[in-house]
Formats: C-alpha cells, structure tokens, sequence
C-alpha cells in the first residue's frame, strides 16, 4: 500500500481500536504516516521505542500499599487518560521477553494493574525479516491478533509530502527525473548508506546548511550512497546554472526553453514553487511552450503547491485544452 492508502487505513482501524502492524523496509517514512494520521484526527501521539526496554520496564515498579500488598506503578510514558496512539516502533527488534512484555497489552490493553485508556489504540510497526534488519519472529499469536500492512513507497505520494515539509526544490526535481532513487535498497549488499525518503530528507538539511563545496559530495554520499551521490551532485549542477525563475515568469512567452530532460524536469520543478493564483497566467504561457508531458508535470506540481490555482481562468483554459492527457 501506498502512504496515502496505509494513512486511510490507520483511520479506520483507529477508529474501532484494532491493533496494527506496518511492516515496510528501512527509510520509507512509517513513523511519520502514525504521526500524520494522529494529527489528522486530533490525537495525542506516544512513541515508545520496546528495542530500548527490558520487560520489567513496561510492567513498572512494585510498591507497599496501604494494606501492605505489592502493587506495580506502571511507568510514566504508558497514557492515563485522553485518545491517542499507543505507538511500538520497531517492535519485532526488541528481544522476544520484551515482546512478551508487549504481548499482553496489545492483546487485552492492559498490563498487570495497568489498563490503557478507552480511546487509545495501538499501531506497531518494524522492517521485514527479508531486509536483513535486526527482526526476532513474532509469535503467532501475537500476528494473528494484529491487522498487518504492507508499506510502499509512491512517488506522487512523497513529492506531496515534499512539498509540504520544505524539502529543497532540488531535490525534489532531481527525484522527478531519476524517481528509482526515491527508494534503492537491496538487503543483499553490505552499503551503509542508501536512498530512501528518510536519506534524502538528510541531504536535504544538509544542503539548506549550505556545505563547503569540496565536501558536499562527500556528505551527500556519506547520506544516499556513491552512485546517487554523484548522479544527484550532476544534476544539483545543472539547477543552479537554471535562469532566474523570475525571469521567467516576466517572459514567459520568449525565454529560452531548456531541451535537456534534466533541466526541464528542474525548471519546471521551480515554477511549481512558484505556483500562485498570481503566477498562474505566465506559468500557462510557459508550459504550453513545453513538451506535453512536462507541461502537464508543471501543472501538477503547482496544484499540489498550491490548489487554489485550479479556480483561476487560466488553468482552467489550459485543463480544457489538455483534458485528453491530464488524468
């Protein structure tokens, strides 16, 4: 499933308190899906890591109470009250006690003493055993008591995301024109880096803290790999020789028009930022001037950065002119 559909899901399953596992290969975003869909439904958020836990840990503390028994204090992370996600990341890494540990809450909500609270709901999530992550099987008892989904990276989905969390227009462009490096993982090599949404979220904070040049691509590889790193150093080339965006939109109808893909798929990368119910005229003139498929690209992104331009006359003429390729 797709991000989008994997944050459809969650609100279902939320909704009638069904526990959940995203199972998704490392990097891929499954931690910011569970904290998108809590904000989505106004929902406090824990995150509680069961890798970094001994079993005693969940169950708290025994103290005297006043009738000289033993009671157990649950810890302070476990929620008392409210709604919320009860979030176990990388569940199936911890050790098979602190599972165990886990076992029961997940499937009677309580712990010992400790009940979790109506309107709590709890959604784990861990990397499949076939990429050769740290995974301890998870019994079959606990699996059959979780609903499991399958985390896939989509391009559309990220560039949504993208554009919404101030990634770099450069690397949102260089991920349009080489879009197999959204996501290159192969468990059977030894690299220790490489591309994922999570990798390259990385680059784009390190270059927005502008790097010295002779280690910029030093730092990029040391976040994506060797081979991204010098396909994404090429390309970072070529954006910053692109004409002032700008410019463009002050002559849309007589600036040169790049005939290289990689340059297209920068510009038009930039006028989408660019997108506004102001800039939409100029934008329209321009696109129409590219290769069709990149015109239609242009106009996507600028939806996606800005959906009110969709009511402007001037993307409506242009919608009416391509409704046989806009789909």
């Amino acid at each position: 499933m797709k991000p989008s559909q994997v944050l459809l899901a969650l609100e279902t399953l939320i909704g009638i308190q069904q526990p959940v596992f995203l199972w998704g290969p490392p990097g891929v975003g499954k931690s910011q899906v569970v904290a998108q869909v809590a904000k989505r439904l106004g929902r406090e958020l824990v995150d509680v890591r069961p890798v970094l836990l001994d079993p005693v840990d969940l169950r708290g503390l025994p103290h005297i109470n006043g009738d000289k028994r033993a009671q157990w204090c649950p810890p302070a992370f476990l929620p008392s009250s409210g709604k919320g996600i009860l979030f176990l990341d990388e569940l199936n890494v911890a050790p098979p006690l602190v599972q165990a540990a886990c076992y029961q809450l997940i499937l009677n909500r309580q712990l010992g003493e400790y009940r979790l609270p109506e309107g709590w709901t709890i959604v784990t999530a861990g990397n499949r055993e076939t990429d050769r992550s740290v995974t301890h099987r998870m019994p079959s008892a606990l699996a059959n008591r979780l609903v499991h989904l399958n985390f896939e990276v989509d391009l559309e989905d990220w560039i949504s995301w993208a554009l919404d969390n101030d990634i770099r227009t450069a690397i949102i462009a260089f991920i349009r024109f080489r879009p197999k490096l959204l996501h290159s993982f192969d468990p059977q090599r030894s690299e220790k880096a490489f591309p994922s949404p999570r990798s390259w979220e990385f680059v784009s904070g390190i270059l927005a803290a502008r790097p010295n040049p002779d280690v910029e691509y030093d730092l990029i590889a040391g976040t994506v790999g060797e081979g991204a790193a010098a396909e994404c150093t090429g390309f970072m080339r070529i954006y910053r020789d692109l004409p002032d965006p700008d410019a463009v939109l002050m002559s849309p109808d007589t600036v040169d028009v790049p005939q290289e893909p990689a340059t297209m798929y920068a510009v038009c990368q930039v006028l989408a930022r660019k997108a506004s119910e102001e800039t939409m005229d100029p934008i329209v003139r321009y696109a129409n001037r590219l290769p069709a498929e990149f015109g239609v690209l242009l106009m996507r992104d600028s939806v996606k950065n800005d959906t009110a331009i969709v009511n402007t006359p001037a993307f409506s003429e242009w919608a009416s002119g391509h409704s046989e390729i806009l789909i």
